[in-house]
């Protein structure tokens, strides 16, 4: 759990300090004062681009100097630092204890989940959105899926290059990346369907509750015995088409309504927010499980979306997880039903407050 949150110059937070307890942490206030702001700061003490995937720039306050901190003391006073420097917005800076260290192993000291309003249409929008769903899914379980993504990208961006030059490419330089990518794309692919078969098996354990099962399969997924091979042999056609189209990064995750054995792109809005949500609160248990550590949950303005069946089932879900659960919501009454200890702030431009 974070038991101190200190944001600098964030987004619309000039200097913030929250000092959580477990369990439960609610911030209420209107839109735009700054809610999100804060599960977004949270998020990017984990590897990757944060719960809005923006720019670094972008979350340097306005009117600041052009920089941003992050801290949090986890309960064991191990401190997690990020952020960038005035004028270096490229730059991400990641400290732990103090010491500089890549962005990828805060992933080794703390496991951060989330879920906003944005991720409504994940079931309908493009495979790239539910592939990165999927990877966040699997980085929680295999720390080292996010050095595997990162090189294989790397690896298929200078193929790429080499492919689109006018001048004949190396092909030597070729066939070693091509290896690079074989590589890390079997590592890859077999993360991703260890975290889905680990799923589908927590998720059928589980007793009939108010949120709907799900099935969950990956398609598209170009699987050739030699990646490697299949690369050289499609040279031609991945110049022509300026991108590779094979290997692991054109995955998909297909998620079905197991009940109603349908799509869950066909469902109801209100179905796929309940799969959604139900998919998430078992991979938080499976990761919970798996690494005797339960990951800090941040659930974006979830409690206004749910009736009120739904939203005491949550609460009463989460608080058996033993977990810090983050939460935001315009009024304090949608969460009266919580039960057992919450720490409650208040937030209105900028500003956070302690709410009792």
């Amino acid at each position: 759990m974070i038991a101190r949150l200190v944001l600098t110059d964030f987004r619309n937070h000039a200097d913030a300090v929250l000092t959580p307890g477990r369990g439960f942490v609610v911030l209420t206030g209107e839109n735009g004062a700054g809610k999100t702001n804060v599960l977004e700061a949270v998020s990017l003490l984990a590897p990757g681009r944060g719960l809005r995937r923006a720019s670094l720039a972008e979350m340097a306050r306005q009117g600041g100097e052009g920089g941003f901190g992050i801290a949090a003391t986890l309960a064991g006073d191990t401190t997690l630092a990020t952020g960038i420097e005035p004028g270096a917005a490229s730059r991400r800076i990641v400290r732990i204890n103090g010491a500089p260290a890549p962005a990828g192993t805060l992933a080794e000291w703390v496991t951060i989940l989330w879920l906003t309003p944005a991720m409504d249409r994940l079931f309908v929008d493009t495979p790239g959105d539910r592939r990165r769903f999927l990877d966040r899914l699997t980085l929680a379980l295999a720390p080292g899926h996010a050095a595997h993504a990162s090189r294989y990208e790397a690896a298929m961006r200078a193929r790429n290059r080499l492919l689109a030059d006018d001048a004949p490419p190396d092909a030597d330089w070729l066939a070693a990346l091509e290896a690079q990518m074989a590589e890390h794309g079997r590592a890859l692919a077999t993360a991703r369907h260890a975290t889905v078969d680990a799923l589908t098996t927590a998720i059928a354990a589980e007793p009939d509750s108010a949120f709907a099962r799900a099935g969950l399969a990956i398609e598209n997924t170009d699987d050739a015995p030699d990646l490697a091979a299949a690369l050289a042999a499609n040279r031609r056609r991945d110049a022509t088409a300026g991108r590779t189209l094979t290997g692991p990064h054109r995955a998909d995750l297909v998620v079905t309504h197991l009940a109603k054995g349908q799509p869950a792109a066909l469902c109801s809005t209100g179905e796929q927010k309940a799969l959604l949500l139900g998919l998430v609160l078992a991979h938080a248990a499976l990761v919970a499980a798996r690494t005797q550590h339960a990951p800090i949950l941040l659930l974006d303005e979830v409690a206004a979306h749910l009736d009120p069946v739904r939203r005491a089932a949550l609460f009463d879900r989460l608080a058996g997880m033993a977990g810090q659960v983050w939460m935001t919501g315009t009024e304090p009454a949608l969460f009266d039903t919580i039960a057992g200890h919450a720490t409650r702030y208040t937030v209105a431009d900028g500003r956070i407050a302690a709410a009792g």
